[in-house]
């Protein structure tokens, strides 16, 4: 099966919302080959910022870079089955805090299709990347 997804690294700012959307259609297609998806749950997830090579991210509580997905929508995830497999989306069972450079008004949570609580930032949902074994690295952009 062949998917395209297209994700950008979650910056902080929100007016550069918009350029990472844009960002996001420019994004290279990549293939999705899996097995399983596992989220990253954690009971008290924290969000928090952190400067790279693209500029100030957001990150999760291990440092790991924070993706926005360019098909959802209306602050709603269209990543499910296969593709949350590779962008693991950022799960909270309780409610999400802030740390660093991160807004504490921005964030949030959805319910997802399985009924988990995704984090989001300025209503877009967040994702991981699985090839993001390091905090830092942004494997997840412009990845094919």
């Amino acid at each position: 099966m062949q998917t395209s997804h297209r994700f950008g690294v979650a910056l902080t700012r929100p007016w550069l919302f918009g350029a990472a959307a844009l960002a996001t259609l420019a994004a290279a297609i990549f293939l999705l080959h899996s097995q399983a998806t596992n989220a990253a749950p954690a009971s008290s997830t924290v969000v928090s910022t952190a400067k790279t090579g693209l500029g100030r991210i957001l990150v999760n509580s291990r440092g790991h870079t924070l993706y926005l997905f360019g098909k959802d929508r209306n602050g709603k995830s269209a990543c499910s089955g296969q593709c949350a497999t590779f962008w693991p989306p950022l799960i909270s069972t309780g409610k999400p805090r802030v740390a660093g450079g991160a807004k504490a008004s921005l964030i949030g949570t959805i319910k997802r299709a399985d009924g988990r609580r995704q984090v989001t930032y300025n209503h877009h949902p967040l994702y991981t990347f699985v090839k993001d074994t390091k905090p830092g690295q942004t494997r997840g952009e412009g990845f094919s």
